[in-house]
């Protein structure tokens, strides 16, 4: 780069580029997107935004009490004598689920939010960050 100063030319060096640095802010802002989207259980998605895993850890809840009680597997009724439980996928099909199933369904969506969260932890960790959106290190 090429700088005139009183009257003179001088020749400096083009100042390098600075990389961008990826924050923990970063990594934080991705696992949310990542935490809101759908899981896969039994082959079939199912929506895991805030409201949907509430609404999974509740049933999952009373799957349990069902299970502790006697429920057995295979009673779709488990829930409400009168009802087959099922839950409505991402698709818009219903998946019918006994106590069994249910409990299992809301483990798995759990282990989703802890792999998750301790994958972030890991990119948090590394120096520097690497891209969190293209980071191959998420489930």
């Amino acid at each position: 780069m090429l700088v005139q100063k009183n009257g003179q030319i001088f020749d400096l060096p083009t100042p390098a580029p600075v990389p961008f640095v990826y924050t923990a802010q970063d990594v934080n802002q991705e696992r949310a997107r990542r935490l809101q989207q759908d899981f896969t259980f039994n082959g079939v998605a199912f929506q895991r935004d805030t409201v949907s895993l509430s609404r999974i850890t509740g049933a999952a809840t009373l799957a349990g009490f069902a299970v502790g009680a006697g429920a057995q597997e295979g009673n779709l009724r488990w829930a409400n004598a009168d009802q087959d439980f099922a839950w409505i996928a991402s698709d818009n099909s219903v998946v019918p689920m006994d106590a069994q199933t249910c409990f299992a369904f809301g483990q798995a969506a759990a282990a989703v939010e802890t792999t998750i969260v301790f994958a972030a932890k890991s990119l948090r960790e590394l120096a520097p960050i690497p891209d969190p959106a293209t980071w191959a290190g998420w489930p």
